[in-house]
């Protein structure tokens, strides 16, 4: 896997071992930032359900100011902290490990305002739905990206959607933000 745009390009990832991780294919990842690329430069981006920081790491590739990555598995959470040591993204990379939810719940003042949102939760298990339903009831940022299987947010009114094969894309945007 590798980064495949901004001031990173080419440049390798690590991947965490096993199925319990699903890293954004290269094909998905470069319909992400194309959909959003007039949004990253100097964003303060939240990456959740982190696992290697492949979306994240794209982001600060292509000029985000800041990402925090927000990961419950240890191994996955090792492999990510590898990544930014590899690409010396440390000073605008922040890791957590713990629960997404729980996470957003105890979100900080210091952590201001997060621009964009990038988040690709297990498929089937109602975290891309909860995830959402948590977003429209207090948004912690302006724009939410979500990757999910293909009927996992069906009924919601995202801005933008995609498929690509079982995976979709999914945008929403808090009225009057980011546009």
């Amino acid at each position: 896997m590798r980064v495949i745009g901004g001031e990173l390009r080419g440049r390798r990832l690590r991947a965490p071992a096993g199925l319990s991780t699903r890293p954004t294919g290269a094909r998905i990842r470069e319909a992400w930032f194309s959909a959003i690329s007039e949004h990253v430069s100097g964003a303060r981006v939240l990456d959740l359900f982190a696992g290697s920081g492949a979306l994240g790491i794209e982001a600060l590739s292509r000029g985000a100011k800041l990402v925090r990555f927000v990961e419950s598995n240890r191994a996955a959470v090792n492999v990510l902290r590898a990544n930014i040591q590899a690409l010396e993204l440390e000073a605008r990379a922040q890791v957590l490990r713990g629960d997404v939810f729980r996470a957003l719940s105890q979100s900080d003042a210091e952590s201001g305002t997060f621009e964009l949102a990038l988040a690709d939760p297990p498929y089937g298990k109602g975290l891309a739905r909860k995830l959402v339903e948590v977003w429209l009831k207090e948004p912690f940022a302006d724009m939410l990206c979500v990757e999910h299987g293909r009927s996992e947010l069906d009924g919601t009114q995202a801005v933008w959607k995609r498929s690509y094969g079982d995976t979709q894309l999914s945008f929403f945007i808090v009225p009057g933000g980011t546009e």
